[in-house]
């Protein structure tokens, strides 16, 4: 079978499986250190989602390196600048989110960060590590 150059819906399909695997083990590293955080070390919301997003995003990167997006070819420097921008866009979307859900509307913490988590690694996160970050 000859190669279009062109990725399949099938092997796009099975990325994005891959990266939300990822994402969900990253998430759960995330999501355990944002609960230490809230309820231990008494941090607000917004600022256990900075601390816990930042741990959650090491876990990320290395497994999308060298698993889900198997791209050991271009310098882990080149694609970790990438990273770093995609990350601190997504925590930074996060952490508003979670703020207006929180301190704002007065909603759960734990719901808020959940949903929030959610829309933004499902609808920013995984296009720009696919198509920029670890783009092959």
């Amino acid at each position: 079978m000859k190669s279009t150059g062109r990725e399949t819906k099938r092997e796009l399909l099975f990325s994005f499986m891959k990266a939300q695997l990822s994402a969900f083990l990253g998430g759960i590293v995330d999501f355990s250190v944002f609960m230490l955080c809230l309820q231990y070390f008494g941090f607000s919301a917004h600022g256990s989602n900075i601390v816990s997003g930042s741990v959650g995003a090491i876990v990320n990167f290395t497994i999308n390196r060298y698993w889900s997006f198997s791209n050991k070819t271009v310098p882990i420097g080149r694609q970790l600048w990438k990273f770093l921008i995609v990350v601190s866009g997504s925590i930074t979307l996060k952490s508003i989110g979670i703020y207006f859900l929180v301190d704002v509307f007065l909603l759960n913490p734990f719901i808020s960060k959940l949903g929030v988590e959610l829309l933004v690694s499902l609808g920013f996160n995984f296009f720009l590590q696919k198509y920029w970050v670890f783009k092959k």
